[in-house]
């Protein structure tokens, strides 16, 4: 019984994750604990923004961040992840704008320096990315999932611009 329990709930776990895994793909490295107290409460706008990035609803976290970096504009994960639904909408001016103000209020935000490094291949200066890159490898010194999502993309954009 106890195995078949073990199963089911193994089963329901990885179907969750793989339903969840590409609305989810925003998350790895978008917070820094040392950017949002522990006991700070959290603003409901940022939860929506938040819910909206998980849905891919770029416009509604654009929304919903915009009011919780209006309340905190000390916060530097919701100026990120401000930034990140701008990325994805396609704003890259906008991207830069809170990209830069997340890394001015936490040098070290490994999530916006890989979110960051994303936008300036975006925007095809692959020198930008390469220095973030240089700095998520300075401050994940046994590695992290951030260094690695950068060091792919440029990878990625290097080969294919050789293509072309």
């Amino acid at each position: 019984m106890l195995n078949v329990l073990k199963a089911t709930l193994s089963a329901a776990c990885l179907a969750a994750l793989v339903g969840l895994w590409g609305p989810l793909v925003f998350a790895a490295g978008s917070e820094s604990p040392a950017s949002a107290p522990a006991d700070a409460p959290v603003d409901p706008n940022y939860a929506a923004g938040k819910q909206a990035l998980a849905a891919g609803d770029w416009k509604a976290a654009t929304e919903a961040l915009s009011k919780a970096v209006e309340k905190q504009p000390g916060n530097a994960n919701a100026q990120n992840l401000l930034a990140y639904s701008y990325r994805k909408s396609g704003n890259l001016d906008m991207a830069f704008k809170h990209y830069n103000e997340a890394l001015r209020l936490d040098p070290d935000h490994r999530g916006a320096h890989e979110y960051i490094g994303e936008a300036y291949l975006m925007a095809g200066n692959l020198a930008k990315a390469e220095e973030h890159l240089k700095v998520l490898d300075r401050l994940c010194t046994f590695g992290c999932e951030e260094y690695r999502v950068l060091k792919t993309a440029v990878a990625e954009y290097k080969q294919k611009s050789a293509v072309k």
